[in-house]
């Protein structure tokens, strides 16, 4: 069977995360929702996203394919109900587009499929601070899957294990040492040749994944994911870093959601609660206005390549888009479009040259290649954001 995540509607109320990846390639808990699927699959799933990231996310399509809603959680009762659909026929619960199943290689076609209702229970996310609001469950989840008939490497003996030791499971070349773990509210998973320094203290749920670091005396809360090939210091909360980005240095980072290839610079700290103590309202793009998140406790939204500088203040509820360099004393706009330089003293759009420029050397710094693929990708955003 041939598997595909398609990007719903849900697409819009993700952005920026969205502009860079398809829905399925936001990581909450431990992993990719396409990786979680993967795992339940068996077979890795193609993606039916936008025409601007079919090059580097492409579509495959045969003449008997399974759609799949890519902000879908999979689980073990969801994935029979959907391998059990007969062609021609789609799959929902309420309003909810689930997944459908065609032999037709338009995959998009299903006007006219029969429609299947199921009761089965799933976690899907609609907006960005689901991602870290739902991100303590999702790590125990994949923590379970990943885990299952495995045993987990040694754990050094110089590390202060408070709660359950085998909630701590360390893939090979992963090294912890002096570090307090405390596994009362949730698993600790450390990826391979992920690495815990001295003096750090970590609250599970907690994922380090693979050829990250949290860097020494880091305090790490629950709910906090660090995707790989990231450097992590400081005071972290609840926060979902989705991989190749750095904040190495001492400042507090909390309730937020942080791309890939992204670095904050020493000392930058976002508010995560309003000193009035309201519900926090963060900016939509797709809406193009502020939106209540329903959430007391709600920070930084950062999308892919944008960076801050040292002593950089975000305000509770911002919203940074793709590729910007942000600055200056004060606290920033609760909402930056993609492609903007500047902070409180004022913005411009971030010079495209320079911009790529940036992103060539700091993928280079990890042996990927800013390649025309991605330029391209860098292209079509800049000129959407320029054009309004």
């Amino acid at each position: 069977m041939n598997y595909i995540l398609y990007d719903g509607p849900e697409r819009e109320n993700l952005l920026p995360m969205s502009y860079t990846r398809p829905i399925a390639e936001i990581r909450c808990g431990i992993m990719t929702i396409s990786e979680k699927w993967e795992h339940f699959l068996g077979v890795k799933p193609s993606w039916q996203t936008q025409d601007y990231l079919t090059k580097k996310f492409p579509a495959k399509i045969t003449e008997d394919n399974i759609v799949i809603n890519g902000s879908i959680f999979p689980n073990k009762q969801l994935l029979e109900a959907i391998n059990n659909l007969p062609q021609g026929s789609l799959l929902k619960k309420d309003d909810i587009v689930i997944a459908w199943h065609t032999s037709n290689n338009n995959i998009e076609d299903n006007k006219s499929f029969e429609v299947i209702e199921t009761s089965v229970d799933f976690t899907k996310i609609e907006n960005t601070w689901d991602i870290f609001s739902m991100n303590h469950k999702a790590i125990a989840d994949d923590f379970e899957l990943i885990t299952k008939n495995r045993h987990s490497e040694l754990l050094s003996d110089t590390n202060f294990i408070i709660g359950d030791k085998n909630l701590i499971f360390i893939e090979p070349g992963a090294k912890a040492e002096f570090a307090f773990l405390n596994t009362t509210d949730g698993p600790i998973y450390i990826g391979k040749d992920a690495e815990i320094m001295e003096g750090s203290k970590v609250r599970g749920p907690m994922a380090l994944c693979e050829h990250s670091t949290i860097k020494l005396d880091a305090k790490i809360y629950s709910g906090t994911t660090i995707g790989p090939h990231s450097k992590v210091g400081g005071e972290v909360n609840n926060t979902v870093i989705f991989g190749y980005s750095n904040k190495g240095h001492d400042g507090f980072l909390g309730n937020s959601v942080i791309g890939e290839w992204c670095n904050l610079g020493a000392d930058t700290n976002n508010s995560n609660l309003k000193n009035t103590y309201d519900i926090v309202r963060l900016w939509s793009i797709s809406k193009n206005t502020f939106v209540n998140t329903g959430l007391q406790f709600c920070g930084l939204i950062m999308g892919d390549h944008s960076k801050s500088g040292i002593n950089t203040m975000f305000n509770t509820g911002t919203v940074v888009g793709v590729s910007c360099n942000i600055f200056g004393d004060g606290f920033q706009r609760n909402y930056i479009p993609s492609f903007m330089w500047g902070g409180p003293h004022g913005l411009k759009p971030y010079n495209f040259r320079k911009s790529t420029q940036v992103a060539t050397a700091v993928m280079h710094r990890r042996n990927k290649e800013f390649d025309t693929i991605e330029e391209e990708i860098f292209r079509h955003l800049y000129d959407s954001q320029h054009q309004k």
